[in-house]
């Protein structure tokens, strides 16, 4: 008898999990296929539902038990959330340390806090934490003036895209099965320019598209996988970028296979009434936009949708569609899933601004600073020689600037407390702010830095920008330092030459007085939280400084294109400018020295489908532990169509220590020596010879071998 009730109750158990089974639906179903999943979800939401889960503010369908998993975010360099996290140096000082590695291990930093929060039902700026994140900024500073260089890597293409890579593999996580949050990547395309950005068309022609605009995006893509584009606010060639067919249909999806959704910038359908008058008609601007490929928008696509079905602007096919694509994106998030399947459920808070989290923020900080200009080895300090310190500037203290896109940082270190602690009670550290970031000259706020500095071993200057002078909506007019500050460095040089110009700050600085007459230059970007602290190791010769610089410093203006000529054979970046820059692409100095010997390459002929391995020698031959960026640049002798002076095929961030030897390789596909042809609409190698150039800089070549393509 007791074995007969035993079978019973097995056989009830039985029969129980399969009628759940058989009850639950497909879409909350793991076991089965994604588009099965997917397919199921759509057909059970109302029109409505639909356009309201095509708003990026989505709350959720709480009827199926769908979250609001979409609502995104921003983790620019830490994540924006209501309670303090890690804040890490701005992008473009992410860009000086040349180490996609490291940005790799930041990014993974900052998806951890972010799951956790997200864990954790904490708050964002705009309500529960989401998980998909509006990150990274993958355009090109390829004009100086553009005000949200704090945000990008570099102003070339190859180089962006390394980081960019990286970033995104970090940001989305490892796990085969989920992901740990989506990456955004924006702005797509051709984004640059601040001034009347809701509303330009950049006039680009289809080689400049294809070799300097779009590269980074398809690696970020291809190699990346991102899972979300966001569509940027100008047009191209009148095509405003939310309704580009070619862009968000063709390229991404046709030729990129690209295989998440693409949403706009805040507010970017409802411009193409407001802002490029395209039309007049709200709805059918809606409509337009998702047959283009642009699936998320805001509350625009939640009203207009359901309007655009009845008039026949759209078919429930459209609007499938574009929910299938951030349906699958949810998906992979495992957000219809039981937690305990997803490992990145389990992430707790406990990482956020860990012991951990707060060292990286250091590292990076430190690997960022990039020494300019150091006369006479002036650099590092003596610290056993001083006895009194003059910090000085906007950014001495705590008001610098940390950068767009983070919340309230829990602490800033500021080169004041940096010094003091590095310092100790033994010598004495005094602040004069001196002038403002953009204020008129304060003659008795100058007079008490000048005070300061002659009667001070050492004068240290902290100068640069904030969010007043560059950022988004705003573009500098020049590269000169703004408001009082030239007036103040030449003040404190005159009063104490033993003077050190640390530059904080996203864009370039035409620093040239500077240049020509301080004992020493370091640049430390926006670095962070742990800014002070870092900077002071390397004055005082706790680190070694190994940063290059992402992009080229002009002395000036000339010779440097307008804004709106987007046409980069006119002279923009290091790859067309034809001027004497004040300090080239990839500059960087040490406080040791580096040999470069013995260039190799594995072949000296090749074909336009084959690769060469370029293989060289980096000795540190001087006496201290240091790093060096070893690049590699190509640049075609004969060509009949426009070329670059030089481009960067490749670079390997190095650590050495003194009279340490590293055989470096790199590779070279014959690939990336290709040009777009305009007739045959592909890239092409033509046969030839080519320069093979190894250096520590564009300009600074040590090596240099030649290849020819056959």
């Amino acid at each position: 008898m007791k074995i007969a009730s035993v079978v019973c109750s097995l056989l009830i158990c039985l029969c129980s999990a399969s009628a759940q089974d058989a009850a639950r639906p497909a879409y909350l179903d793991p076991s089965k296929p994604m588009e099965q999943r997917v397919t199921d979800l759509l057909g059970r939401l109302t029109l409505e539902e639909k356009a309201q889960q095509l708003n990026h503010l989505n709350g959720g369908v709480p009827r199926l038990n769908i979250p609001a998993w979409g609502l995104w975010n921003q983790t620019l360099h830490g994540v924006w959330s209501k309670q303090p996290t890690t804040l890490f140096p701005a992008p473009i000082g992410m860009g000086a340390t040349w180490d996609p590695a490291l940005v790799h291990t930041i990014t993974n930093a900052m998806s951890d806090e972010a799951r956790a929060l997200y864990n954790a039902g904490a708050e964002g700026p705009r309500g529960k934490m989401g998980l998909v994140y509006r990150s990274p900024v993958i355009n090109i500073s390829r004009d100086p003036r553009w005000g949200r260089i704090q945000e990008v890597f570099s102003e070339d293409p190859y180089l962006t895209g390394r980081m960019g890579v990286a970033y995104i593999k970090g940001l989305q996580g490892d796990d085969p099965h989920y992901l740990k949050v989506a990456a955004t990547v924006k702005h797509f395309a051709v984004n640059n320019v601040e001034t009347n950005r809701k509303s330009l068309s950049a006039s680009v022609d289809e080689r400049n598209l294809m070799e300097f605009w779009l590269p980074h995006w398809k690696a970020a893509i291809m190699e990346g996988h991102a899972q979300s584009v966001m569509a940027s606010y100008n047009a191209i060639n009148g095509a405003p970028d939310a309704i580009n067919k070619y862009l968000l249909t063709d390229i991404l999806h046709g030729q990129w296979k690209f295989d998440g959704f693409v949403t706009d910038d805040l507010g970017g359908v409802n411009l193409l009434v407001a802002g490029h008058h395209y039309t007049e008609d709200p709805v059918l601007a809606t409509a337009l936009a998702i047959k283009a490929g642009c699936d998320s928008d805001d509350i625009q696509y939640e009203t207009n949708i359901p309007l655009a079905v009845k008039r026949g602007l759209l078919t429930t096919a459209d609007v499938d569609r574009a929910l299938g694509r951030v349906l699958r994106v949810g998906f992979r998030l495992g957000v219809y899933d039981p937690p305990e399947m997803n490992p990145y459920s389990k992430i707790t808070t406990s990482v956020v601004r860990s012991p951990e989290h707060l060292q990286l923020s250091l590292q990076t900080a430190l690997e960022s600073i990039t020494l300019l200009s150091n006369r006479s080895d002036f650099l590092p300090l003596d610290k056993k020689s001083l006895k009194s310190v003059a910090v000085i500037g906007p950014a001495g203290d705590t008001g610098y600037e940390t950068g767009n896109y983070y919340g309230t940082p829990a602490r800033k270190v500021g080169p004041l407390q940096g010094l003091k602690e590095a310092l100790g009670p033994g010598v004495k550290v005094e602040y004069e702010q001196g002038a403002g970031f953009i204020e008129i000259p304060d003659p008795a706020a100058i007079a008490r830095a000048v005070d300061l500095a002659r009667k001070s071993d050492v004068a240290i200057l902290f100068l640069g920008t904030s969010l007043k002078v560059e950022g988004e909506g705003r573009d500098r007019r020049n590269l000169d330092l703004p408001g009082a500050q030239e007036q103040l460095l030449e003040a404190v040089y005159a009063a104490n030459p033993k003077t050190v110009l640390v530059l904080m700050h996203a864009g370039p600085l035409a620093v040239t007085w500077a240049n020509d007459h301080l004992p020493a230059i370091l640049d430390a970007w926006y670095p962070g939280e742990a800014g002070g602290t870092a900077i002071a190791q390397v004055l005082l010769g706790d680190y070694n400084p190994g940063g290059h610089i992402p992009y080229t410093v002009y002395a000036s203006l000339d010779g440097v294109p307008p804004q709106n000529e987007y046409d980069v054979t006119k002279g923009f970046t290091y790859l067309y400018f034809k001027g004497v820059p004040l300090y080239p692409f990839g500059y960087g100095l040490s406080y040791t020295q580096f040999t470069y010997s013995n260039l190799k390459l594995s072949q000296t002929a090749t074909h336009a489908t084959g690769q060469v391995t370029v293989s060289f020698d980096l000795q540190n031959s001087g006496k201290r532990k240091g790093a060096e960026v070893a690049q590699l640049y190509t640049h075609q002798q004969k060509s009949n169509v426009v070329q670059p002076i030089k481009s960067l095929r490749g670079f390997q961030r190095v650590e050495l220590e003194p009279g340490e030897t590293k055989h470096i390789s790199l590779d070279l596909p014959a690939s990336q020596l290709s040009y777009y042809d305009v007739v045959t609409k592909k890239f092409i190698v033509a046969p030839g010879m080519f320069d093979v150039l190894i250096g520590s800089s564009a300009e600074d070549i040590r090596l240099h071998a030649q290849l020819e393509v056959n």
